[in-house]
């Protein structure tokens, strides 16, 4: 059966693999919000939509048809918007009726979570958060790998992630760390996520570098040893590949094995929806790991290279 959608930040950089998502399942897109208007995408999936600038405005809309009955009332509300607004955004959904289905990171502050449990409770309905990741084949494949082996081996991973970005980055407010939460959380949790899934919870961590452009450090997983090396930095894209002119270097090794993982991403997000909407989607105790991981990352004071840091750190200039 066909239910009606509502999205948040239609504008934004993922906000057209959840249009296409919501098309795919079969469902309709019925009520968009984002300050910016910069929205012709909604043409190619939702041109009957009504499209809000303002919050307030949009937030009515979503309460006038909650009053006109279960056919015309938003169902879930797909959440895009900044990392900062995802609370409230999570909360308007659950008071005018309807699940929310929100990405990464549910919330900032892991406190958020209980809270939001409350309002499940209240409300009867659910949050749902995008853990893509967790659908990836390969990563499928290495959980399943992980948990076949022996109860006691411990692995040695190391995760690079850089992702260049322009000087746009820093003065939107993906730089701005009461926002964003800064790197850790804006682009590590999808890792952090993924790792604690499949290795395990966290035993003690540290971090080694942290500023606007890199986040460095090393922590034990139950059935790991993590380096991980964050950047937006294209200066901390190896050389072989940065004069090929590639902007980005994606890396994980297990026990030095590099996991090939570079393809598969196209359909994670429909997959999710589906997953979702069959009544297996990840709710706020899945997320609750991460976001409390990020948290603390962000709060730790970074100790400087170390003889174990990531191999990357050293030529990225310290801490």
């Amino acid at each position: 059966m066909s239910i009606n959608f509502a999205i948040t930040g239609v504008a934004g950089y993922v906000a057209p693999r959840h249009l296409r998502a919501i098309r795919d399942t079969g469902n309709k897109l019925i009520a968009a919000l984002d300050p910016h208007d910069s929205v012709g995408i909604l043409d190619s999936y939702a041109p009957d939509a009504r499209f809000f600038t303002e919050y307030e405005r949009f937030d009515r809309h979503l309460e006038k048809l909650r009053r006109g009955g279960d056919k015309d009332r938003v169902h879930m509300i797909s959440i895009c918007s900044p990392n900062y607004l995802h609370d409230a955004h999570i909360r308007t959904a659950l008071r005018v009726g309807a699940d929310a289905l929100c990405e990464k990171p549910l919330v900032l502050n892991p406190w958020n979570l209980e809270a939001l449990q409350q309002l499940e409770s209240e409300t009867g309905k659910r949050v749902f958060t995008v853990l893509q990741l967790r659908h990836h084949p390969t990563i499928l494949g290495l959980k399943e790998k992980i948990d076949q082996s022996p109860s006691g081996t411990k692995y040695d991973i190391d995760l690079a992630y850089v992702t260049s970005r322009g000087a746009w980055y820093l003065r939107s407010w993906k730089g701005r760390i009461e926002e964003s939460g800064g790197l850790g959380t804006n682009i590590g949790i999808h890792f952090f996520d993924m790792l604690i899934w499949i290795f395990g919870r966290v035993e003690y961590f540290e971090v080694h570098a942290g500023d606007a452009t890199k986040n460095v450090g090393y922590m034990e997983l139950e059935r790991a040893r993590v380096r991980w090396f964050l950047s937006i930095d294209i200066a901390n894209v190896p050389a072989e590949l940065a004069g090929k002119g590639q902007r980005t270097y994606r890396s994980i090794t297990v026990d030095g094995e590099e996991l090939e993982f570079s393809d598969g991403f196209t359909d994670l997000h429909t997959t999710v929806y589906r997953e979702t909407l069959a009544g297996r989607g990840h709710g706020i105790d899945d997320a609750r790991p991460s976001i409390q991981l990020c948290h603390a990352i962000r709060n730790a004071a970074p100790l400087g290279v170390q003889s174990y840091s990531h191999p990357l750190l050293p030529r990225s200039g310290g801490a």
